[in-house]
């Protein structure tokens, strides 16, 4: 049995975002035991907003939500859940974006940020990640019905912005499109940018055109897997709600 003051201890360097091998070693004990504490300790404290008395900051919810609808997955670890929202390494902004929005979601929480070939993946875990995004289940997004509870159209409705922000950061990208056209005999070539989501789930396409209608903002299918913003007011609309990928 250890005293009150090594597991206060081992609490306080955790929260400080020390490693369990770097607390295992200063305090001596197994790195088995603290997460054990920590596993009671998170058992104990229930501040979920969906079944709990936490509270939710929504407008980085509607934002974290787009995000985990574009490029998200909740997963089953062995004491926990992870939420992971895999990033374009090239893309330090969205990045940012996305451990901001998380922190802002769970701030009691610690976010990770672990790397592969051309990915950073944004990752946090809890074991009521599944009650915030209750469209989590088995097998790939588009294969599933993707249905937003009631509480979660009241979050979008109110903050469609930033829930658009992370569909088209996530699963988007802003891209010039050039034609050609004769004036006076001659062709003329014309640039113009286009902002585009592609997903492979017609749910969440739905959702993203319904987000798009809340702001006024116009858009068209491409083809069966692509919803296009066109129009230049349409652009510069979009523009000033999102910004830009970086």
């Amino acid at each position: 049995m250890y005293p009150a003051s090594i597991r206060n201890e081992a609490t306080r360097l955790r929260d400080a975002g020390e490693s369990w091998s770097g607390i295992a070693r200063k305090l001596g004990v197994h790195r088995s035991t603290l997460r054990d504490w920590q596993a009671g300790r998170s058992a104990r404290t229930n501040d979920c907003a969906i079944c709990g008395p936490g509270e939710l900051d929504e407008e980085a919810y509607a934002g974290l939500l787009g995000f985990y609808l574009g490029d998200g997955c909740v997963s089953r670890a062995a004491r926990t859940y992870f939420l992971r929202v895999a990033c374009d390494a090239t893309q330090p902004g969205v990045i940012a974006d996305v451990t901001d929005l998380i922190r802002r979601v769970r701030p009691e929480g610690r976010v990770f940020r672990p790397r592969a070939p051309g990915v950073t993946v944004v990752q946090s875990n809890w074991q009521h990640w599944p009650c915030l995004f209750p469209q989590h289940g088995p097998g790939r997004k588009h294969e599933r019905p993707i249905v937003l509870e009631e509480w979660q159209r009241r979050i979008v409705k109110a903050h469609p912005a930033s829930f658009l922000r992370g569909l088209f950061h996530s699963d988007g990208c802003r891209v010039i499109n050039s034609t050609k056209r004769p004036v006076a005999g001659v062709m003329k070539e014309y640039r113009y940018p286009r902002w585009q989501f592609v997903n492979a789930s017609g749910d969440i396409r739905e959702l993203c055109c319904w987000a798009l209608d809340l702001v006024g903002v116009a858009w068209r299918r491409s083809n069966p897997r692509v919803i296009s913003v066109s129009r230049r007011e349409a652009v510069e609309a979009l523009d000033a709600l999102i910004g830009l990928k970086s």
